[in-house]
């Protein structure tokens, strides 16, 4: 029997119609050595492990995921090309290269490097040369750089994100959260995919010299494609990575933690768990009709009541037989109906899963019976008790 037929079998007038869907357990609960973390079906939006995710933290080189953003969107505007070429300074080669022990792209001062392999240079090879000369040309200096970037956070909707330079360097107001970080990785792979294969790149070679991305998961089997390592003495070591299967993305942030080996399998352990213990359920299609609702003195009998976009979950697999799915009305709705009111709520319960309530709307237009039908309809109530 299919989902809206088992909705509509033997329903009457009723104001609360329930039903049991599937059932089970919910998944049984995980945990992380990471001080921070957070996991995320990115299909759905539904975090399914977090530990301190709106924690302010030091992001360290995962913070250059904002600075490649703010090229990305200058790509797509058409104010930059990939072919554009910006000049490395002597403060980008001294802050951020090879003479300052950092994570170098090799930058010779007073050169001028393609933006394409700037990009490369920051996503595979972490450079801090790299995001600054990105920031000195795009900006009137690294600082000025990193409030627009502080700027175009908030707009993106990181409220605990506060940038103080361009390459996640240590300072005390350079903060991301990890939901921040997930969110920026979501609008990263969702409005840029001509460009976020940058992400998935295993080695970059420049100047002569190759490096490997950073990204231990990127050499493992398991469908991960991005997105970027950090690490300092104050943040511990930290990774935002994504994979895909089949139709479903997930999205980790974990830092903190002691290692390079503990923040691969950390990682490896946390997406293994998302992927095994979750799953993705497609309930309705968009419009579809979840039931047909009486309707009290109008010129049909029913309406549809419908739902306005697509819905699916991601639950723990243990619990899909446990959801219940309910519609929850005042009924019989009276006559006139005008389409796309909402009349109806779609309540869907599961254990250890938030409630959710969907609003359910007209999908036609009733109008309301005549002086004479609505006489009659009166009638058959007082003799019969309920509409005819």
């Amino acid at each position: 029997m299919t989902l809206m037929a088992r909705i509509t079998a033997g329903l009457t007038w009723a104001s609360i119609v329930g039903l049991v869907l599937l059932a089970a357990r919910p998944a049984a609960a995980i945990e992380s050595t990471a001080k921070e973390a957070l996991l995320m079906d990115l299909t759905t939006d539904t975090v399914l492990f977090a530990k301190d995710a709106d924690k302010p933290m030091p992001p360290a080189s995962m913070s250059k995921m904002m600075t490649v953003y703010m090229l990305f969107e200058r790509l797509r505007d058409g104010s930059l090309s990939l072919d554009d070429t910006f000049r490395v300074s002597e403060r980008a080669w001294r802050k951020g290269g090879a003479r300052s022990g950092s994570s170098t792209m090799f930058l010779k001062p007073n050169s001028r490097v393609r933006v394409e392999d700037l990009i490369r240079g920051i996503v595979v090879q972490s450079g801090n040369d790299a995001c600054i000369a990105v920031a000195e040309s795009l900006a009137s200096s690294e600082e000025a750089f990193a409030e627009q970037m502080t700027a175009r956070a908030r707009e993106l909707g990181l409220e605990n994100s506060t940038f103080r330079n361009a390459t996640g360097w240590p300072h005390p107001e350079h903060r991301m959260s990890p939901r921040d970080l997930a969110l920026l990785a979501k609008h990263t792979i969702e409005n840029f995919p001509e460009y976020y294969h940058y992400y998935s790149e295993k080695s970059f070679t420049y100047n002569e010299i190759r490096q490997h991305n950073r990204n231990p998961l990127l050499y493992w089997d398991m469908g991960a494609d991005g997105l970027k390592t950090g690490h300092t003495k104050e943040a511990g070591y930290g990774l935002v990575s994504s994979a895909k299967r089949g139709a479903r993305r997930l999205v980790l942030i974990v830092n903190g933690l002691p290692t390079k080996k503990a923040r691969s399998k950390e990682s490896e352990r946390l997406l293994e768990w998302g992927f095994r213990e979750f799953e993705n359920y497609a309930l309705f299609q968009e419009g579809e009709t979840v039931l047909e609702a009486g309707v009290w003195l109008g010129e049909a009998p029913t309406v549809p009541l419908v739902i306005e976009e697509a819905l699916t979950l991601t639950l723990p697999r243990k619990a899909r037989r446990n959801m219940t799915v309910s519609v929850k009305y005042q009924g019989p709705l009276p006559a006139p109906v005008t389409r796309g009111t909402e009349l109806a709520r779609l309540v869907i319960m599961a254990p250890g899963v938030e409630t959710r309530e969907i609003p359910l709307v007209a999908g036609t237009d009733v109008k309301q019976l005549g002086f004479i039908g609505r006489v009659t309809e009166s009638v058959k109530f007082i003799l019969f008790g309920g509409p005819g």
